[in-house]
């Protein structure tokens, strides 16, 4: 269920006359919330200015004015940005409010999918005609991240993908994109390989939602080249050895309260856990030369010494 705002004042006859959300401006009092609504125009007898009563939000419904024309919205925005927008904003069981500015987000989110594209266009495409292959074993201090974020996020997106839960599925996307905006990479072959790939998981787990830009993004990328059609390319899967750390960040504390981190292996053994905790910088500077009386160690997660 769509929900939009209801503006409305009643006439000289007995009757309610409804006007469009575009048509007003909201009043706000000094909480912030909508007291009563203005005309920002004037509109057949009425002029600017006059007192508009705010009903609160409800269906859309075209006897009251509050409905969104969706062909309005794919002139201005283009059809991706409405699937986008509604798939979103709420669970399909949820109902939704509707919301301008989040429309405008949705559309910034796929503008910045197609700045980057076109940015790393020559890598993408070089990559694509050498018709190379990833090494997993032989990846940069750059690129193992990168591919652990991904490969991590692509396995949420396929479950909630699984479970119908579309607004995570986006979520998902943007973490992508944050991820690959955000790497670091070199000019090596093998950095080429990995944002080959990660960018081709991105286009993949978007385009049942964004099927146009989607499909325009992997053509001119060359993905198609490896892939074949993005219709019948096989769906990403979440790789076991991307997921695989040489290192784990554990959480330190002391006394049960935070006081920073530690990097171990991520075979590190207990005790070798505790000796790194004992001999940490946060630590040292706290305990001032004190023995722990206790270490405890939950495997993966947190160390808490105790003093």
């Amino acid at each position: 269920m769509v929900l939009n705002h209801i503006y409305s004042r009643p006439t000289e006859k007995g009757g309610v006359e409804y006007f469009w959300p575009s048509e007003v401006e909201n009043v706000l009092d000094s909480d912030g919330r909508v007291t009563h609504a203005v005309l920002i125009a004037s509109k057949d007898e009425l002029p600017a200015g006059t007192h508009i009563n705010y009903e609160g939000v409800g269906t859309m419904s075209k006897s009251k004015n509050n409905g969104v024309d969706p062909q309005v919205l794919i002139e201005k925005f283009g059809a991706d940005t409405a699937r986008l927008y509604t798939m979103f904003t709420a669970p399909p069981e949820a109902t939704l409010e509707w919301n301008d500015d989040a429309v405008d987000g949705s559309f910034r989110f796929l503008r910045r999918v197609w700045s980057f594209a076109f940015q790393h266009q020559s890598g993408l495409l070089s990559f694509a005609s050498a018709n190379q292959s990833l090494n997993v074993t032989n990846l940069s201090e750059q690129a193992k991240p990168l591919r652990f974020e991904i490969h991590s996020v692509l396995r949420q997106a396929i479950f909630d993908y699984d479970r119908m839960q579309y607004n995570t599925v986006v979520s998902a996307a943007m973490k992508m994109l944050n991820t690959l905006e955000n790497a670091k990479l070199s000019a090596q072959a093998q950095d080429g390989a990995v944002l080959f790939e990660c960018f081709s998981i991105l286009l993949r787990i978007l385009y049942p939602v964004c099927p146009h830009i989607g499909y325009e993004l992997w053509e001119s990328m060359g993905f198609s080249k490896i892939f074949g059609d993005l219709l019948d390319a096989p769906w990403p899967q979440v790789d076991p050895v991307a997921l695989a750390r040489d290192e784990v960040e554990m959480v330190l504390q002391v006394n049960g309260k935070l006081r920073g981190s530690i990097k171990v292996s991520s075979n590190a053994k207990r005790e070798e856990i505790e000796a790194i905790a004992a001999q940490s910088e946060a630590f040292k500077n706290l305990s001032k030369g004190a023995i722990p009386k206790k270490i405890i160690v939950v495997p993966g997660r947190l160390v808490n010494i105790v003093l």
